[in-house]
């Protein structure tokens, strides 16, 4: 991350002063490094947790074995899934806390009466993304815990929240310089086809390559909100030059290679887990295997519901 932050920008000395306090004005008004690296984070450790839990699943399907069957039975998925759901209904949480009350922001008040004007609205912006998050966590874990909702539910709620959050980035950017407007867009290639994946799975829920493809997409969004946190707010003092085309053009060659990095990841991940699982397998001895209770055995053949 050290060496993309590095290159492709020039320093504040090449940019007219009055241009650079207004994109500064402009900066500190519309949003922080934290509040870029922190969904940062959630999306790659969703990104990263799909991908082992999806491959493990895979890997014991593929092996019809009562063997595998023990390794990832029906009660243990039906376990994770509802910690999953309670972890992305946490994680949401902290993140409308974290845009509400932390340093500067608009503590719950939406609008402001003394100067007639709406109360930090980026901030609102990222809390309502959250917000449907969180929904998709109590669907999550309604459907998993109780019997009164239909599976593919928490598929589609997950959808419509990065649906959600695509949707308010498209409208997040007016006013803004080009090169601002031009990693936000970037983003929501992989919003959007993260929520077009969740709404296929609806209909083809199980389907490894899907699951695996929205793990990257997630990975992908996690990496480019830290790219984002880099460009448009650096640690260091020298700021990117926001209206150079240069900079528009390595940003979107280091948009590749983020999607270059997520696929790489998803398939390190998803080759150690098979691994991993072959592993374990040859290491079980068959009397073992031979004497697992029924119940267990029938494991496998309803993995795939979930």
């Amino acid at each position: 991350m050290d060496l993309i932050h590095g290159l492709g920008f020039k320093g504040n000395e090449n940019i007219p002063e009055d241009r650079l306090s207004d994109s500064e004005g402009l900066q500190n008004n519309m949003g922080n490094f934290k509040g870029h690296a922190l969904p940062g984070s959630f999306f790659l450790i969703a990104g990263l947790w799909w991908t082992v839990k999806y491959s493990l699943w895979y890997a014991t399907r593929r092996n019809k074995s009562a063997g595998a069957g023990r390794i990832a039975t029906r009660a243990l998925q039906h376990r994770l899934e509802i910690i999953e759901g309670a972890v992305i209904l946490s994680f949401s949480v902290i993140g409308i806390l974290g845009e509400q009350l932390a340093t500067g922001g608009p503590k719950f008040h939406l609008y402001d009466s003394s100067t007639q004007h709406w109360d930090k609205l980026m901030n609102w912006q990222h809390t309502t993304m959250y917000l449907f998050f969180a929904l998709a966590g109590v669907t999550s874990l309604t459907v998993h815990s109780t019997d009164g909702a239909p599976l593919a539910l928490d598929r589609l709620l997950l959808g419509l929240a990065f649906f959600n959050e695509g949707f308010l980035f498209l409208y997040h950017l007016h006013g803004r310089d080009m090169l601002d407007v031009h990693v936000h867009m970037l983003l929501l290639y992989a919003v959007f086809g993260g929520a077009i994946i969740c709404f296929l799975e609806v209909f083809h829920r199980g389907n490894i390559l899907l699951e695996l493809l929205r793990a990257a997409l997630c990975v992908l969004q996690g990496s480019w909100f830290w790219q984002i946190a880099f460009v448009l707010y650096p640690p260091s003092e020298v700021q990117w030059d926001l209206s150079d085309h240069n900079n528009m053009m390595f940003i979107t060659m280091c948009y590749s290679w983020h999607l270059a990095f997520a696929l790489l990841t998803v398939a390190v991940a998803h080759t150690i887990v098979l691994c991993a699982v072959r592993s374990k397998l040859r290491r079980m001895p068959p009397m073992e295997m031979g004497l697992l209770k029924p119940r267990e055995r029938e494991g496998d053949s309803e993995d795939e519901f979930f």
